[in-house]
């Protein structure tokens, strides 16, 4: 008896301080939709072909699916040491949604109630951080030029990023010593296929921004934000990609306003300019029961100037617009249903084409004006 009474005494002292105060909880959301598109290219490389399609869209309608790990350990004196592991996949075919494993979210960090915490790896940009909560559909998948307005650099490897939450005030502030962001297409001429440090060549890749956010969770918010990339196509000639953004919200009663503006320019490394546009945004969201939420945007990208290379000569491509409108009904706190529309005009939804590599599917039919999308699913989050 004495023994067993001692064994449980030493297990006690050892686990007790270690883990009393440690967990990891497993977290993750499915979205799957049907979708209706018109006007849709078979491909990107065959715009004369292609009509309406009908099917399963591999991103969802709401949220991209994923999965993932976070945790904390308690260190006491109101510190914490936490991770996070994330991983997007492909709700109708079960692949993961791009290489590697952990394609969203993998960092390890060290934070302070008071001081605010510090994480090291592949993380969001401070701009996305800083706009997340002014986007009328919260970066919806589909139908929310999301990737355009932030860029295809918006989640960067490397990243050493500071995220300070001081009452209603969020500060963030990120730096990348190589962003690795993987983009393969000749359009994207500054790409570098996700290219991370470079010995000798500081500059090449590398990615900073910040953005400061107010918001109270009732009445006004408020943000600004920079993003700042230098991917580099050639080894020590880094173009650059500046972003800058503000935007403003307002809550009453059921209602919630939105609206924003970024600026854009992309330059190769002689200076010269591959895409220059000041783009807007304007939102309402209506949560008309507790269970039942409206929402309905409007989205305009005034494209000033593009060229493919540093030595073409410069287009002035047609300004594009969308307006998106969703219907999203709470089933309960964890499975909602919804059904979204989309219209464009000159060009694909959400904005796709070459500047986003088109990640969302949409190529435009040689010749097309407009493009109407019609998506209804499920999403449930776990």
């Amino acid at each position: 008896m004495k023994k067993s009474i001692l064994a449980l005494a030493t297990l006690a002292a050892i686990a007790g301080p270690a883990y009393a105060q440690t967990g990891v909880t497993l977290y993750g959301v499915i979205d799957g939709s049907i979708e209706y598109v018109n006007r849709v290219a078979a491909s990107a490389a065959t715009p004369t072909q292609g009509g309406s399609r009908i099917g399963m869209p591999h991103v969802g309608g709401l949220s991209s699916s994923r999965w993932g790990l976070r945790g904390t350990e308690d260190l006491g004196s109101g510190n914490k040491a936490l991770f996070v592991l994330e991983s997007g996949f492909q709700w109708d075919s079960g692949a993961l949604q791009s290489v590697p494993l952990f394609n969203r979210q993998s960092y390890v960090g060290l934070q302070n109630q008071t001081l605010g915490k510090v994480t090291f790896g592949r993380q969001y940009t401070a701009l996305f951080d800083g706009m997340v909560n002014f986007a009328p559909m919260r970066f919806a998948a589909t139908y929310e030029p999301a990737i355009w307005w932030m860029g295809l650099n918006f989640r960067e490897n490397n990243m050493v990023k500071y995220t300070g939450q001081f009452g209603p005030l969020q500060a963030v502030g990120h730096f990348s010593f190589g962003t690795g962001v993987a983009v393969q297409n000749a359009a994207i001429a500054l790409a570098d296929g996700g290219a991370g440090e470079v010995p000798g060549h500081f500059s090449d890749n590398i990615g900073y921004g910040g953005s400061l956010m107010y918001l109270n969770g009732s009445g006004l918010g408020l943000s600004i934000g920079a993003d700042i990339w230098r991917p580099a196509a050639v080894t020590g000639q880094p173009g650059k990609m500046s972003k800058y953004g503000a935007a403003a919200l307002y809550n009453t009663g059921p209602f919630k306003f939105t609206l924003g503006y970024r600026y854009n320019k992309g330059e190769f490394a002689n200076g010269s300019t591959l895409v220059r546009d000041d783009y807007w945004w304007a939102g309402v969201n209506y949560q008309a029961t507790p269970a039942l939420g409206l929402s309905i945007a409007y989205y305009y990208a005034d494209v000033k100037g593009a060229r493919a290379t540093a030595s073409a000569a410069q287009t002035n491509p047609a300004n594009l617009q969308q307006v998106s409108f969703l219907i999203d009904y709470n089933l309960s706190k964890r499975t909602d249903v919804y059904l979204s529309v989309g219209y464009a005009h000159n060009g694909g939804l959400s904005f796709d084409g070459v500047a986003t590599a088109f990640t969302f599917r949409y190529p435009t039919m040689a010749g097309q004006k407009n493009m109407v999308g019609v998506t209804a699913g499920v999403r449930q989050v776990f």
